[in-house]
C-alpha cells in the first residue's frame, strides 16, 4: 500500500478550515501556546495566489493556489495566514514557501497599482514609476507548513540550507527566509488547547512510533468524530481508518482498534506484536529497514500493509 502523493489531501484541507483548529496550529507554533490569533477573527481568504511575474521583456505567469488561506481584519488593515499541507519530504520547501509568499504580496501589489491607476490625484514621478503611492503599505503574511510524514524531515529548514556554500562575508550578507515547519511526529513540542488537533497529533505520533497500546488505552473511553477518525487515517495511511471515518456516529478509539485487530485476526494478520507475520518477512523487515529502506518501499516489497511494517520495525 503506497502513501498518496497528492499535496494535500481534500480531508487535511478541511479538517484546518475550522477556524478553531487553524487558530490553534498558529499560536502553537508561532505564539507559545498563546490565545493571540482569535478563531471568530478569522475569515476565508482566496487561495488563489497566480500572478505575472514581469522584468523589462522577461515576462512569466505562475499558477499557484494555496492550502488553506485566511485573514484576520483589524480595522482597516488585515493579516493573511496560509497553512501548506506537506505528505513527504521536499527539498525545495523553503524556496516554495517563498515563492507562494512572494505571490501573495505581488497579488496585493497588482490591486493596489488597479486601484492607482483610476486615481485622478497627481502623483511624483517616483510615484507614477512605481504605480504606489509614498505611503502605500502591503499586509504581512504567516506561513505553515505542516508535515505529515513518519520518517523525521531532513530537507532544508530555510532558504540559505538550499544555498551553496559562501565565503562568510558574503554569507552574512544573505538574504535569508525561514519555513515555519510543523513535523506531526514531533509535535509534543507544542501547546496545543484544540482538542481536535491534539487529539489527531497526539494519535498520529503513537501510530508512527508502532504504540496501538497506549492509543487503546489514552483514548479507551473518549469518543471521536468520524471525521477524525478519517484523517488519522489519512495521516497514517491506514485504508482501514479512513473507511471508519465514512461513518456518522462517534466511535472511540480503542473499539477501532479492537475491530481493526479482529478483522486482521481472521486473516490471519494480528497487529500488536507482528505475530501472523512470517519470520522470514520480519527477518526483511529489519534487514531493509537497517539498509534505508522506507516503510513504504518495505511494504510494496512485501506485499503488505505499512502499518503491519511499523509494527515490525517497533519491535526491540
Amino acid at each position: 500500500m503506497r502513501r498518496d502523493n497528492t499535496k494535500a489531501d481534500v480531508r487535511l484541507k478541511d479538517f484546518w478550515r475550522d477556524n478553531g483548529r487553524f487558530a490553534d496550529l498558529f499560536n502553537a507554533v508561532l505564539f507559545d501556546g498563546q490565545e493571540i490569533l482569535k478563531p471568530d477573527a478569522l475569515e476565508e481568504a482566496d487561495t488563489d495566489v497566480s500572478g505575472v511575474i514581469q522584468l523589462k521583456k522577461y515576462q512569466e505567469s505562475l499558477v499557484r493556489a494555496r492550502d488553506v488561506v485566511k485573514k484576520t481584519a483589524y480595522g482597516a488593515d488585515f493579516v493573511i495566514w496560509g497553512i501548506e499541507n506537506q505528505q513527504r519530504v521536499h527539498y525545495a520547501s523553503p524556496l516554495r514557501t517563498l515563492l507562494y509568499d512572494g505571490l501573495g504580496y505581488l497579488k496585493e501589489y497588482n490591486e493596489i497599482t488597479r486601484q492607482r491607476k483610476e486615481d485622478s490625484e497627481q502623483k511624483t514621478e517616483d510615484e507614477f514609476l512605481s504605480k504606489m503611492r509614498k505611503e502605500d503599505r502591503l499586509h504581512p503574511i504567516f506561513s505553515i507548513t505542516v508535515y505529515y510524514g513518519e520518517k523525521e524531515w531532513d530537507g532544508p529548514l530555510c532558504l540559505r540550507d538550499m544555498i551553496v556554500d559562501m565565503p562568510e562575508p558574503m554569507a552574512n550578507l544573505f538574504s535569508d527566509y525561514k519555513m515555519n515547519l510543523v513535523q506531526v511526529r514531533d509535535s509534543d513540542k507544542y501547546i496545543f488547547n484544540n482538542e481536535d488537533v491534539k487529539t489527531v497529533f497526539d494519535i498520529s505520533r503513537e501510530f508512527f512510533k508502532g504504540d496501538v497500546e497506549t492509543v487503546k488505552e489514552r483514548y479507551k473511553d473518549k469518543k471521536l468524530q468520524p471525521e477524525l477518525i478519517a484523517v488519522i487515517g489519512k495521516i497514517t495511511d491506514s485504508a482501514f481508518l479512513m473507511q471508519k471515518g465514512k461513518g456518522r456516529r462517534e466511535l472511540t478509539m480503542c473499539s477501532v482498534l479492537e475491530q481493526f485487530e479482529q478483522k486482521s485476526i481472521e486473516k490471519g494478520e494480528k497487529l500488536g506484536i507482528g505475530q501472523g507475520i512470517m519470520q522470514r518477512d520480519r527477518e526483511l523487515i529489519h534487514k531493509w529497514t537497517a539498509l534505508g529502506y522506507k516503510t513504504h518501499e518495505i511494504a510494496d516489497l512485501l506485499g503488505r500493509s505499512e502499518e503491519e511494517v511499523r509494527v515490525v520495525q517497533a519491535e526491540k
